[in-house]
């Protein structure tokens, strides 16, 4: 059974500046990290497939442009065939290509973990990250925040450099092992889109005279809806371990 998820990732830099994404073909916002060969793109609405067939054959891309603050979301399809091991997956970050994810940069992440059913998400800010939240999938969710990552608490400012949007299909061990036999493994991006400050200037991005910086805080409702989903649904916290809890816990999500 393949999942359908969509993704809207809020960054904002206390406010936001936007810049609409009007002309949505792939190759006006974005270009291919790796596997070009790989990737099957609708030249008529911005829907596009990426396809993994063996260890060394997978795909991603990424924007062209670095953005600031901004408002980013995409439909995601996960493949049908699922196994242990394969991880597509959709995120913002500082990282430059090529470079190891060991090098402190800002990072928001959103993995899905092979045939487990989970999302796992993750925060780097400007270091190597290990905020992971896990959640079990869901079938249908509408309106509902399931994560906070506060920046205007003590002790954290976020996000301090520009970040640019990737997205691809691979296999990490971590996530279980492979079965090559159900290859090939398609995963389908579409509705992708977003408003963003681009550039490098992070001062720019901050303005505060945008619509959406009714984002900066949720409402009482939105509140409850994120604990009840995460009650039913969170497998994984890291504030809740001595070892990887951090200064932002307890201020993020209440």
């Amino acid at each position: 059974m393949a999942f359908n998820i969509l993704l809207t990732i809020f960054l904002c830099v206390f406010c936001l500046q936007a810049n609409a994404a009007l002309n949505t073909s792939f190759d006006a916002y974005y270009s291919y990290l790796w596997g070009g060969d790989h990737f099957s793109i609708n030249p008529n609405e911005p829907r596009f497939n990426l396809n993994s067939i063996t260890p060394l054959v997978s795909a991603g891309f990424r924007s062209k442009s670095d953005y600031g603050s901004g408002l980013f979301h995409v439909k995601m399809k996960l493949p049908s065939n699922t196994s242990g091991g394969i991880v597509p997956n959709f995120y913002l970050t500082a990282l430059p290509d090529g470079e190891s994810a060991s090098k402190p940069h800002c990072e928001v992440d959103f993995e899905f973990l092979g045939s487990t059913g989970k999302v796992q998400t993750n925060v780097y800010n400007y270091e190597s990250g290990h905020r992971e939240q896990t959640f079990n999938l869901w079938f249908y969710i509408d309106n509902i925040p399931v994560r906070v990552f506060k920046n205007n608490v003590p002790g954290v400012s976020y996000p301090n450099q520009p970040m640019h949007i990737e997205a691809s299909i691979w296999n990490a061990d971590w996530a279980g092992t492979v079965d090559w036999s159900k290859a090939p493994f398609f995963m389908h991006y579409s509705g992708f889109g977003f408003y963003a400050c681009p550039g490098n200037n992070m001062e720019v991005c901050s303005y505060d005279h945008l619509f959406w910086n009714r984002y900066k805080e949720l409402t009482a409702v939105e509140k409850q809806k994120m604990a009840n989903y995460r009650k039913k649904y969170m497998t994984y916290e890291y504030c809740a371990q001595s070892t990887t809890k951090m200064m932002e816990c307890a201020y993020n999500n209440v």
